[in-house]
């Protein structure tokens, strides 16, 4: 039996616990003496494989499994939906049926909103009034249960206007913007209308990566420098890659850098992603990645999965510096006339403004990728609109804008550079019908079927865009002194006259 004992002799068996070798040992001493057309392969310390009769009876037992569940699950569905409304609050206030439950319990998502908002109405005379002025009809909750949001009671409209046409790398784009502000699209309208007719804005994408950053804890910081020598061999960097990257079709680590505190060690894994932001993506990823490397230090011990060094959703000289999600640049030559005629200012004072306002103001306040004058105001608008995560609006509006004179002069060079755009055109809020109604009018709705991640590549190209155009018409209302006037003309609601 020569491959039982190679079996025994592997360094693979001898890593194996008490329990899985015997089973190994079992199962090579079963398919030796089994008639087989192919030899027994060596044990590497990795299962051995099923025959086809051994799959296929584990795919049936697989599928009864899942045909009771669903059985059982539409009779208790059934059972529930014959009931009253006020029986089923009943239960919730026994406390047998939790009201987070109860869109799979009824599989009626409509009915369990009205429900769920009766028993909530419940809670207080206030409360209850501000509830039943919130919206709740003509809203797609199925498209929401187990994706977006739990306890759902309603849905808030935020208006979406359009800024646009707006010239990127030679192609024109309508630039929906979902906003509560005055002011702001009509604002960006107007620095898209200057870039385009100077010949549009030109973008490159310097980095795509998403990141996450686990936090572990070794014995000793001896055993922390161990750690990190380990993982910046390029052999160990395969291995830990190969599990990582074997948890996505689209996720493909491309490196992990290290940082020791004390004897914690974090470990920022930086991932492609497709087209979604994909943060779920390469966490997914570092699970297993931490499982393979416990494999080789038993006594690292796992503390978060997050250890606020990736970093999401917090402002940090990480991101600023080594970029988050898409590294994004755009540039336009404004034309002299153009900032005359339509940005009612001049290139000399733009570019002393700039100066003087995101770079040395911004410098003086200790701030970190806030030298701009308002691209969150566009980051955000956009967010909402296509279904981004809007909290993700903190890293991603890390921003540096550039007023420079070209041309000796004549003309206005203008650039902002974004570390850090996370965005997707898949997963979260972008399969909702209003934000996946806006992604297509951007032409980046779903999947690129050509070329993954191409989509969510063009979506950052177009928010750096947008963000540019408006750094350039607010830069210019601020040089001219017409940014109060703005606001008041289209962020100020004219107070009715009430004749007596």
């Amino acid at each position: 039996m020569k491959s039982g004992v190679n079996l025994i002799c592997s360094a693979g068996f001898r890593a194996l616990s008490n329990e899985r070798r015997v089973k190994a040992i079992k199962t090579v001493s079963r398919l030796a003496v089994e008639p087989r057309n192919q030899p027994v392969a060596f044990y590497s310390g990795l299962p051995l494989p099923k025959s086809t009769i051994e799959l296929e009876e584990q795919a049936r037992l697989q599928r009864e499994a899942d045909t009771k569940r669903q059985e059982a699950k539409r009779k208790e569905q059934t059972e529930l939906g014959s009931k009253s409304d006020t029986e089923i609050i009943a239960l919730i206030h026994s406390g047998s049926l939790p009201p987070h439950n109860l869109e799979i319990a009824l599989g009626d998502h409509q009915r369990a909103v009205q429900i769920r908002r009766r028993w909530l109405a419940r809670h207080s005379e206030s409360f209850s009034e501000g509830l039943s002025q919130l919206p709740h009809d003509s809203f797609d909750y199925e498209s929401v249960t187990g994706a977006c949001c739990e306890n759902v009671v309603g849905h808030v409209s935020i208006p979406v206007g359009i800024a646009g046409p707006l010239l990127i790398d030679g192609k024109e784009f309508m630039v929906p913007l979902a906003t509560t502000e005055g002011a702001l699209v009509a604002s960006t309208h107007r620095g898209c209308k200057a870039i385009t007719k100077s010949g549009g804005a030109s973008t490159i994408v310097t980095s795509d990566g998403m990141t996450r950053a686990p936090l572990v804890r070794m014995p000793t910081i001896k055993r922390a420098a161990e750690l990190k020598s380990w993982l910046e061999k390029p052999d160990n960097f395969y291995q830990v890659a190969s599990a990582f990257n074997n948890t996505s079709r689209f996720g493909r680590l491309s490196s992990i850098q290290v940082s020791i505190n004390g004897r914690n060690v974090f470990m920022r894994f930086k991932s492609s992603t497709g087209d979604a932001m994909g943060m779920n993506m390469v966490s997914k990823g570092v699970e297993k990645a931490l499982d393979l490397l416990q494999e080789y230090f038993p006594d690292l011990d796992p503390v978060s999965l997050s250890g606020n060094y990736c970093t999401d959703k917090k402002h940090s000289a990480i991101n600023w510096i080594e970029g988050r999600g898409k590294s994004v640049v755009c540039e336009a030559i404004i034309k002299g006339d153009i900032v005359r005629s339509i940005l009612k200012t001049n290139v000399a004072d733009l570019v002393e403004l700039n100066i003087n306002k995101n770079l040395v103001g911004s410098a003086a306040a200790g701030s970190i990728g806030g030298f701009n004058a308002h691209a969150s105001n566009l980051v955000t608008a956009v967010f909402l609109a296509t279904g981004q995560d809007p909290a993700q609006n903190v890293e991603s509006s890390n921003c540096m804008t550039l007023l420079e004179p070209y041309n000796d002069g004549q003309d206005l060079y203008a650039s902002v550079t974004m570390p850090s755009i996370e965005v997707g055109t898949i997963g979260g809020g972008t399969h909702l019908k209003a934000q996946g109604a806006c992604l297509q009018m951007l032409g980046v709705k779903g999947s690129s079927p050509s070329a993954p991640g191409a989509n969510s590549e063009q979506l950052a190209r177009v928010v750096a865009a947008t963000v540019l155009a408006g750094e350039l018409s607010l830069m210019s209302a601020l040089a001219s002194g017409h940014l109060v006037k703005s606001h008041l003309k289209h962020n100020r609601k004219a107070t009715p006259v009430v004749s007596v």
